[in-house]
């Protein structure tokens, strides 16, 4: 792994002198490929369909993003019995449970499905392993829409969720000799090893999940606020409280050195206290949160220091999801 580092001139002003701090820029951080596409998705079937289309759960864990897309004709409802039968309805990108498509199909409904493909590649493979007779756990957080997602792509009781390496040293299921793995994509490598080596320990022969199941986005954003945690006296994250990989980033960069790290959803929700406290200043955002947020922070910073930027970049993503069909035509 290689890390560059980008030298931004600091912003200056007439009103000296002030004091300079030293922001650490991590990257690759914000929207991931999965986002931008969920994103544009009701960004393309409002231009297609007219408003309103609704959306069956929040598109993605950002209220800013949610209530951009509300502006622009958007409705945001928990369950499809709120929708109306003539308009159309995105999925999510943490994906739904299998009923919930076969009950638009019966309503003979518009769906665009935003599912990250991913995720969509989870389902695929908990399919295959109840196929071949396999009682599948998954690692995840109990009521994150990916996992109730992902647990409702087969019969209740077919899933069992495991979230604690606690639960993976006590939890028994029925066919222990014909087992199978899969993981929620939003946690990273680190997250899940400690609970698949216990189980691996207890049931040899259980079925991995593949690493590739792990969101790519997910690993880059971690590599990232590894590259500069034990540099910063505070870390920031942007994103909301709703979003997994973004609590995540908060705990790798307390692992990783950061003498203090939290979860900020916008530069309204800084501490001021805590920035006048640090020379060094680390800076991330979850795959949720878009670029504008980070760019905030930084101008929000700028307007009481003098600031210098640098960017940490670990490596660069070039990966692009294609739209639906529907939406192509």
């Amino acid at each position: 792994m290689s890390v560059k580092t980008v030298d931004i001139a600091p912003t200056t002003d007439d009103n000296a002198p002030r004091t300079t701090k030293t922001v650490l820029l991590a990257a690759p951080r914000g929207f991931c490929a999965g986002v931008d596409r969920a994103i544009l998705i009701v960004e393309e079937s409002l231009k297609k369909f007219g408003a309103p289309v609704y959306v069956r759960h929040e598109i993605v864990h950002n209220r800013h993003v949610v209530n951009r897309l509300r502006g622009l004709g958007a409705v945001f409802v928990e369950e499809l019995d709120e929708c109306p039968d003539d308009r159309p309805v995105v999925f999510s990108a943490h994906g739904v449970p299998k009923s919930v498509p076969k009950a638009a199909e019966a309503r003979d409904m518009t769906v665009l499905d935003a599912t990250c493909p991913l995720v969509s590649k989870v389902h695929i493979e908990a399919e295959r392993h109840y196929a071949k007779g396999h009682h599948i756990f998954m690692i995840g957080h109990t009521g994150h829409p990916e996992v109730i997602g992902t647990m409702g792509q087969l019969p209740e009781g077919a899933i069992t969720l495991v979230e604690t390496e606690d639960e993976a040293r006590t939890i028994m299921p029925p066919n222990p000799d014909n087992l199978a793995l899969v993981t929620q994509t939003t946690l990273s490598v680190d997250d899940t090893q400690g609970i698949i080596d216990i189980l691996k320990g207890r049931f040899p022969t259980i079925a991995l999940p593949y690493k590739e199941d792990i969101c790519y986005a997910t690993t880059n954003r971690q590599m990232a606020v590894k590259a500069i945690a034990d540099e910063c006296d505070l870390l920031l994250v942007i994103g909301s409280v709703t979003s997994s990989n973004s609590k995540r980033l908060v705990e790798v960069g307390d692992k990783g050195g950061a003498d203090n790290a939290m979860l900020i959803s916008s530069a309204d929700s800084i501490n001021w206290d805590m920035i006048e406290a640090a020379d060094t200043i680390g800076l991330s955002a979850g795959a949720s949160a878009p670029e504008y947020l980070t760019d905030g922070v930084l101008a929000a910073l700028r307007s009481r220091y003098d600031i210098t930027v640098k960017e940490v970049e670990v490596t660069k993503e070039k990966v692009i999801f294609r739209l639906p069909k529907l939406l192509r035509e």
